[in-house]
């Protein structure tokens, strides 16, 4: 084993499957000489050659609708986008084409395409860079949505998402690129897309996050445990589809639960959970389910990022709103 950061893994899997398959081809802006713009794709072009790891213009719309075109000549293409920010400009292409190839042919033709992205905040962005868009991914029909908490789910699930014959988009959190690292295993292995991990068992409460949120869910299960209250925490790691088997297997041991997103209350993903382990687990509930999101406004100017993230303490108060109930 290696230790590695995210964006090492993330690198290692694409390495990984443009080594095992010559269809595979990794392209968009700056990922070619430059290595992108995190370096996510630094040195693959050199070992794998222009034809296969090259840049592309700057148009989200053309590179993504490039994408679909190469998997009707049998590629699996690995598109960035450079920030999923910029995905309004590309929505078409992915929304519009991507998503609805299977159906519209249908199901005669397979859309082997990953879309990878960065996204979120707490790093200091300019305008448009960190915006949670996943909950516009997930309402889309056609699409498997991931987004890993660390570096050995990055490389399990991106290689997978390689292989799938069905589009994935695959997001990337800033903050976790380069936070930490962990033993990563050399050798390639894959990790189920639509499977949640359970990353602690508890007894009292559930609190349910996925990305960057998971660590801040680990940091208020910490300080709920001081106070004796026993949270179990589940990443979802894919957020299309959801796993709520597991979901609900937690919610009816603890009877109550907290979903935390990083996106604002009113965008999706939260909500969706929320609802349906209403609907699943109703007579386990003891406590309505309660979230803790970004407030609906647009994301703030660098300043104020830290006040308008969601954070440990607000996990923390929210699972005691609950406790008390």
């Amino acid at each position: 084993m290696a230790q590695m950061t995210m964006i090492q893994a993330i690198t290692d899997a694409m390495a990984t499957e443009l080594k095992n398959d010559e269809n595979v081809l990794v392209f968009g802006e700056d990922v070619g000489v430059n290595g992108g713009v995190f370096r996510a794709t630094e040195g693959l072009q050199k070992e794998f050659g222009e034809d296969r790891v090259f840049d592309t213009p700057l148009a989200e719309s053309g590179l993504t609708s490039l994408g679909l075109g190469v998997t009707l000549e049998g590629y699996r293409p690995v598109v960035e986008i450079q920030f999923f920010g910029f995905l309004f400009e590309a929505m078409d292409g992915v929304a519009g084409q991507i998503a609805r190839h299977r159906a519209r042919s249908g199901a005669s033709k397979e859309t082997p395409v990953v879309i990878r992205a960065p996204f979120g905040g707490g790093v200091h962005t300019p305008e448009l860079h960190a915006d949670s868009l996943e909950g516009l991914m997930a309402q889309t029909p056609g699409l498997k949505v991931v987004i890993p908490s660390n570096p050995v789910d990055a490389k399990g699930l991106l290689i997978e998402a390689i292989r799938s014959n069905d589009p994935v988009v695959f997001l990337e959190h800033m903050k976790l690129y380069r936070s930490f690292r962990e033993d990563v295993p050399d050798e390639e292995y894959t990790v189920e897309i639509g499977k949640a991990n359970v990353k602690q068992e508890g007894d009292d409460i559930t609190l349910i996050a996925y990305g960057a949120m998971v660590q801040e869910a680990m940091k208020a299960a910490e300080a709920l445990a001081e106070e004796d209250i026993s949270a179990e925490v589940i990443d979802l790691r894919t957020v299309s589809p959801i796993d709520y088997e597991t979901l609900v297997k937690s919610v009816e041991k603890t009877n109550r639960a907290v979903v935390i997103q990083e996106a604002q209350r009113q965008a999706g993903v939260a909500a969706n959970v929320a609802s349906e382990l209403s609907e699943r687990a109703i007579l386990s509930l003891e406590a309505p389910i309660m979230r803790v999101t970004a407030p609906d406004t647009v994301y703030p100017f660098t300043q104020a990022e830290s006040i308008w993230l969601p954070n440990k303490d607000d996990i923390v108060e929210r699972a005691k709103q609950v406790m008390d109930f």
